[in-house]
C-alpha cells in the first residue's frame, strides 16, 4: 500500500517537471516549440443601459419661524457731552437820533408853505391891487375868516392894517405884506411863554399830561413829543393810560423803543389813572427827567369819560403836581376845535395846545384863533407824517410860511 501511494507521487512530480521544462526554454533564447494559443475569448455580451426614471424635484425643506425671543430691556440712551458753543451776539437795533428841535419850523417851512399856498397866493393877489377900497378890505377879511383866523380876530387884524396904511399913504404889496405879517405876529402874541416844561425838580420828574379826543392823532403826537423832549437830551419814561383802545400801549411801545424810553402800561381794559400812577411812580425810582402820560382820547360831550380824565390827572399829582397838560387838537377840524378845548380846559387845565395836520389844510389860521380865544399858547405843530415833524412853535416863521406866495 505504501508503495502504491509513492508511485502516485513520483508521477506527480514527473508530470509538473515536463510542463516547467519547455517553458524555461522559452526564457533563454532557444527554438521554441510552437504552442497552440487557445481563441480569444469573446466579451459577454453587457446588458443595455438602464434608464433612470426622472427624479422630482427636491422638495424644499419647510421653514420654521422662529421662536420670538424675548426683548432686551431698553437701555437709557447716553447723551453726548456738551458742546460749548460761543454765544452769538444779540443784534440790539441802533436807537435813532432825532434831529434838534432847534429851527426845526424854520426847516419845514416848505412843506407849511406848500398847505397854504391857495391862501398865501389869495392874499398876495388882494394886497398887490393898485387901488384899495372897502370891497377889496372886505375881501382881505374874508380871506382871513376862510382861513380860520376866527371872525373877531380878522377884523382886529384887518383895521389896524387898514389903519396903517392909510397914515403912511398909498403903500406897496409888499409893503402891505409886511404890515399884515406884523399883525398877524402880534395876534400869535410872540411874548407868550412856549417852553415844554420838562426839567425835573429837585428828586422828581416833570409830569406831561397829554389829552386830546380821538382822532387827532394824540398817541402818535405823544410819541413824537418823546422824540422831541430826547433831542433837547431829557430822559423819559413814557405812561399808556390809554387802556381803551387795544393799539395804543403797542403804538406807544414802537415809539419809545425808537428812542430808547421806557413804557409803563398795563392790562387792557385796566383803571386809566393807576397806569398814570404807576407811570409816574417809576419815573421816580429811575430818576428820569419827564414822564409823559398819554390818556384815552375822550369825547368832549361825555361828561363822566371827562370826570374820569380829570380824576387820572388827581392821581397823578399824589407824586406832585403836574407841570404841563398839553391838548392834541387836529387842524383840520377848524373852528370846532376850539369847543373841544374849551372843555377839555374846564377839566384839566390846559397849559399848552399841540396842532397837528397842519401839512393837510389851508386853515392854518386856527392857530391865532385858538390861542385869542382860549388865552393858550400853541406850543408845537405837526407838519407831516414823519418822526420828527413835530415843531416847537415860532410866530414869525409860521406867519411867513402862511403868507408865502410861491
Amino acid at each position: 500500500m505504501e508503495f502504491v501511494v509513492i508511485a502516485l507521487i513520483v508521477l506527480v512530480l514527473l508530470g509538473a517537471a515536463a510542463l516547467v521544462v519547455p517553458r524555461m526554454r522559452r526564457g533563454t533564447g532557444g527554438t521554441s516549440t510552437p504552442t497552440i494559443e487557445a481563441p480569444p475569448r469573446e466579451a459577454p455580451p453587457q446588458a443595455p443601459p438602464r434608464e433612470v426614471p426622472p427624479q422630482a424635484p427636491p422638495r424644499e425643506a419647510p421653514t420654521r419661524e422662529a421662536a420670538p425671543t424675548a426683548e432686551a430691556p431698553p437701555t437709557t440712551p447716553v447723551p453726548p457731552a456738551p458742546v460749548e458753543v460761543p454765544p452769538s451776539p444779540v443784534e440790539v437795533p441802533a436807537l435813532e437820533k432825532p434831529e434838534p428841535t432847534a429851527g426845526r419850523l424854520v426847516r419845514l417851512r416848505a412843506r407849511l408853505a406848500r398847505s397854504q399856498n391857495l391862501f398865501g397866493k389869495g392874499l398876495m393877489a388882494i394886497l398887490a391891487r393898485d387901488k384899495f377900497d372897502d370891497e377889496t378890505w372886505e375881501e382881505l377879511e374874508e380871506t382871513l375868516i376862510t382861513a380860520d383866523v376866527g371872525v373877531e380876530a380878522t377884523r382886529e387884524i384887518v383895521e389896524r392894517v387898514r389903519e396903517r396904511s392909510r397914515v403912511h399913504g398909498t403903500a406897496s404889496a409888499k409893503d402891505l405884506r409886511a404890515m399884515l405879517a406884523d399883525e398877524l405876529v402880534a395876534a400869535l402874541d410872540p411874548g407868550a411863554d412856549r417852553t415844554l416844561r420838562s426839567t425835573p425838580s429837585g428828586d422828581k420828574p416833570a409830569v406831561l399830561l397829554v389829552v386830546g379826543v380821538n382822532g387827532s392823532g394824540k398817541t402818535t403826537t405823544c410819541g413824537k413829543i418823546a422824540r422831541v423832549l430826547v433831542a433837547d437830551g431829557r430822559s423819559v419814561v413814557l405812561g399808556a393810560a390809554d387802556t381803551f383802545r387795544a393799539a395804543a400801549a403797542d403804538q406807544l411801545a414802537t415809539w419809545a423803543g425808537r428812542v430808547g424810553a421806557e413804557v409803563v402800561r398795563g392790562p387792557e381794559g385796566s383803571d386809566p389813572a393807576s397806569v398814570a400812577y404807576d407811570a409816574v411812580k417809576r419815573g421816580v425810582e429811575a430818576r428820569v427827567d419827564t414822564v409823559l402820560v398819554d390818556t384815552a382820547g375822550r369825547l368832549q360831550n361825555k361828561v363822566g369819560l371827562m370826570d374820569e380824565l380829570g380824576k387820572v390827572k388827581r392821581v397823578v399829582a399824589k407824586h406832585g403836581e403836574v407841570d404841563e397838560t398839553l391838548l392834541v387838537l387836529d387842524a383840520t377840524t377848524g373852528q370846532n376845535g376850539l369847543e373841544q378845548a374849551r372843555v377839555f380846559t374846564e377839566v384839566v387845565d390846559v397849559t399848552g395846545v399841540v396842532l397837528t395836520k397842519l401839512d393837510g389844510t389851508a386853515k392854518g389860521g386856527i392857530v391865532i384863533a385858538v390861542q385869542r380865544k382860549l388865552g393858550i399858547p400853541v406850543k408845537l405843530i405837526g407838519l407831516g407824517e414823519g418822526p420828527d415833524d413835530l415843531a416847537p412853535f415860532e410866530p414869525k416863521a409860521f406867519v411867513d410860511a402862511l403868507l408865502d406866495e410861491s
